[in-house]
């Protein structure tokens, strides 16, 4: 423990005690609670994914995933390659062009797809966007085209409340990337044709996998369309006009870590163990409450979402709102440095384009005792900062 340190004020007093834990990253995200290298021994190294002992670790890795996620039996899952942003790029470039599409975005990640739809595939596509904090009225959107979005802005902090506006009768396929709302939000999945995630976020798993989800639209899609661009191997589902279905069944379309899926395999071990899904999303939402009411006490720290509804449990972002900073962007890089100097808080600067701010994650493998911890430490860095920012003037 650090003893306290004599100040020029009480709020500029050092906090005497720190988070067990103090990784705080967006992604890769904190290890479950119960991780360590040794768990991992089972993995089959050395042994190729196709031999059946891989082809069981990736199959349970599916299962085990629909399980907890509720997924239904009709649904296809499989796992690809290159992470979240590969899934999304495989549904866009395989399914995209039938009729014309909306893309909405209201963070980096959900713009990069617009740039994708717009540039790269040269869609008839409307785009509609919201400021970051704000998020685009699904009221307006006409789901009869095809629907690209985020559910959870990661860059933002900012999620949809629901899938209300998604009608049921819709004519279009809904493409959704819920890479940092899968197993920490309830995910509406008759709404949802296509939704992609990571096993980096949530469940702190290792990079580099992407988990890809279809309904059966979006499987019929898939086999009555061609687009009119050449597609990779690695985007590939179909073959002779049908699905491959070995992707769907732990045949990876190219070789996958086995290391990672053991590491996968044991996050969703804990999460069952733990009370799967209910536990997870209200083990986020008890990490978010704690910074929530933090800021609720404070005048100079808000979310960065506007309206609480559509607050995100687990990238919490946040913004420093005292008259008396003079650069927003250098006073926020200073806080985030000064927390990971002190061992406190690792890689919560807000994302590189996003307004000046810091970024929390409050996913399920974060413990609320570390959040509770750490928050002292955000107080005196902030008064800390503002304290030389007075000095220097």
């Amino acid at each position: 423990m650090t003893l306290a340190q004599p100040a020029t004020r009480p709020d500029l007093t050092r906090p005497s005690s720190k988070p067990r834990n103090p990784r705080f990253s967006s992604g890769p995200c904190a290890k479950p609670p119960i991780f360590s290298l040794d768990k991992l021994s089972g993995a089959p190294l050395g042994r190729s994914h196709r031999a059946s002992v891989g082809k069981a670790k990736l199959k349970a890795a599916i299962e085990t995933t629909r399980a907890i996620l509720g997924v239904p039996e009709e649904y296809r899952i499989g796992i690809v390659p290159a992470s979240d942003t590969g899934a999304v790029e495989m549904a866009m470039w395989s399914m995209l062009g039938v009729r014309p599409c909306t893309m909405l975005a209201w963070e980096s990640f959900g713009a990069g797809w617009v740039t994708d739809a717009v540039k790269q595939l040269r869609l008839e596509a409307e785009v509609k966007t919201a400021e970051y904090g704000e998020i685009v009225d699904l009221a307006g959107v006409d789901f009869d085209t095809d629907v690209v979005f985020t559910w959870n802005g990661t860059t933002s902090g900012v999620r949809l409340p629901n899938g209300n506006a998604i009608p049921s009768d819709r004519a279009g396929l809904t493409i959704c990337d819920a890479t940092s709302a899968a197993f920490a939000q309830d995910l509406p999945w008759d709404k949802l044709d296509v939704t992609t995630f990571s096993w980096q976020k949530v469940m702190g798993g290792e990079a580099a996998h992407g988990m890809l989800i279809l309904s059966p639209r979006a499987v019929e899609r898939l086999e009555s369309y061609t687009p009119a661009w050449p597609l990779p191997k690695i985007f590939r589902l179909t073959k002779g006009g049908k699905l491959i279905e070995g992707i769907f069944a732990g045949e990876t379309i190219n070789t996958p870590s086995m290391l990672a899926v053991e590491d996968y395999l044991l996050a969703l071990d804990w999460a069952q163990a733990i009370g799967g899904l209910p536990e997870l999303m209200a083990r986020a939402d008890r990490n978010a409450q704690a910074i929530f009411d933090f800021c609720a006490a404070r005048d100079w720290i808000d979310n960065l979402a506007a309206d609480p509804a559509t607050r995100s449990n687990t990238s919490v972002c946040l913004k420093f709102t005292d008259d008396r900073i003079a650069d927003g962007a250098a006073f926020a890089k200073a806080v985030a440095k000064r927390l990971e100097a002190e061992g406190v808080a690792l890689d919560v600067g807000g994302y590189r384009d996003a307004p000046p701010g810091l970024r929390i994650w409050c996913g399920a493998t974060v413990e609320t005792s570390d959040i509770e911890a750490m928050l002292p430490w955000l107080d005196w860095a902030f008064h800390m900062e503002i304290e030389g920012q007075a000095s220097a003037a």
